[in-house]
């Protein structure tokens, strides 16, 4: 990221409700209060571009407030290659903005506004105060700092073009907001009471941008499974399990290690939500394929010690009810429904159980079935699967193939990734790199000949 003090704008602004543009044509424009549109604006400023936000809604960042359970997990620190695989959605085109403005650079960047951060497991990234509202309050800081002019309660109704490059913005009620250059940043339509509801896709669809349907990603999964229906297991959590997704042919579609919880219409917590990405796709390619979810409870075993466990316990221990035994592992809701599918009574002695039945008792616990019909709804996702396509976006810039000076960043790309920080990862980084092209394009144009 460059750094050091930017080059004087035309007209310095400040973060005012309603504030009515002094300045005849911005250099650049940033539709989205976001983390990827003030990124955008952040970077775009440091170049020295006259930059205005425009913010639908009453308050800057309130996606990114919310995000990490209140806690803002703001990068990933794992290297690049693992960045890359929790990446699922399009992760290869975004290999030149992240290595233009990776992890380590996001880290850099806030750890220079004055905040302080923490690693947890697996490579997630907090604030050491544990509060969103501290990395909230350092962007819009850095943001008045640089003088980047705000608009908060300001839709926008479209974009304007002139000979096939953008020439402003028209905000909802006609006013005229002349641009050199325009970063799209509005996010997507996942938690619409943010703000994000799917603006941008006709501004880009109109000018002959493609539009990936979008379609619900880290969302809880939906199972028709009558321990589900009947909520036997709801409240139910777990961790360090191993989750697989199968389809109808057999193949795993992915294979997540985490935590997760029963609910009442299927499975949700991290690992759930990992998997989400694949039951979408695959439900979009064909919405009838018969999909599972393969939960091994205990991971660090394996079915053959699992099963020799079981037959040591029978021979030392007969005794004891099967139930009661396989209690000391695992809840008792949950081991009642592993017997139920296993077809074993629940108070038989482990004495008068065969191998059969013991290979039955551990395949359930090393394979427990749950039958997945889909996900919950769009507008119930952490984040939005589809959007502008990438194929007519330039991977370096975030610029459009088909507009000049206009850019798109974050979410309302068809690009994603998992929870834990790589989601806002890429808000950033592809926020960062719109934010310096848009910069550069509007000096460029700017320059006579």
């Amino acid at each position: 990221m460059t750094v050091g003090s930017p080059r004087p704008a035309s007209e310095n602004g400040r973060t005012q409700k309603g504030f009515t543009s002094m300045i005849k044509t911005f250099d650049v424009v940033v539709i989205g209060g976001g983390p990827s549109g003030l990124m955008a604006a952040i970077a775009a400023r440091l170049q020295g571009a006259s930059t205005l936000v425009l913010e639908k809604g009453n308050k800057l960042g309130r996606k990114l407030g919310i995000s990490g359970g209140g806690r803002c997990n703001v990068t990933n620190a794992k290297p690049m290659d693992e960045l890359m695989k929790n990446i699922p959605g399009n992760g290869r085109f975004l290999y030149s903005a992240l290595s233009q403005f990776s992890n380590q650079e996001i880290i850099e960047f806030f750890e220079s506004l004055g905040i302080r951060l923490k690693e947890e497991d697996r490579g997630r990234v907090f604030p050491v105060t544990d509060k969103a509202s501290t990395v909230v309050r350092a962007l819009i800081d850095k943001v008045v700092s640089l003088g980047i002019v705000v608009r908060q309660d300001t839709p926008v109704e479209d974009l304007l073009v002139e000979s096939r490059r953008v020439i402003g913005i028209r905000i909802q009620g006609g006013e005229i907001v002349p641009a050199k250059s325009v970063v799209v940043a509005t996010g997507g339509c996942s938690v619409p009471q943010t703000g994000s509801t799917g603006d941008a896709y006709p501004w880009a669809a109109a000018l002959g941008h493609t539009i990936v349907t979008p379609y619900p990603t880290e969302v809880p999964l939906t199972s028709p499974a009558p321990f589900i229906t009947s909520r036997a297991l709801q409240g139910l959590s777990f961790k360090d399990v191993v989750m697989a997704i199968k389809n109808g042919r057999g193949k795993t579609l992915t294979k997540e290690y985490g935590d997760f919880m029963f609910t009442h219409f299927g499975l949700t917590g991290p690992i759930a939500l990992r998997c989400s990405h694949y039951v979408s796709t695959a439900l979009r390619k064909d919405p009838l394929e018969p999909l599972k979810a393969l939960i091994d409870f205990v991971p660090s075993q394996t079915s053959e010690a699992l099963l020799a466990k079981l037959k040591n316990q029978r021979l030392h221990d007969g005794n004891k009810q099967i139930n009661t035994r396989l209690g000391e592992w695992l809840p008792d809701r949950l081991v009642a429904i592993i017997l139920e599918t296993s077809g074993v009574l629940a108070t038989t002695a482990i004495a008068h159980l065969g191998n059969e039945a013991l290979l039955g008792i551990a395949n359930s616990i090393k394979q427990f079935q749950v039958p997945i019909t889909g996900t919950l709804p769009l507008e119930k996702a952490t984040v939005t699967g589809g959007g502008v396509s990438i194929k007519e976006i330039v991977p370096h810039t975030m610029g459009s193939k088909l507009c000049a000076g206009l850019y798109f960043a974050g979410e309302v790309l068809d690009v994603h990734a998992h929870t834990g920080g790589y989601n806002i990862t890429v808000a950033f980084s592809t926020g960062h790199a719109a934010g310096i092209a848009a910069a550069e394009s509007a000096h460029v144009f700017h320059t006579p000949v």
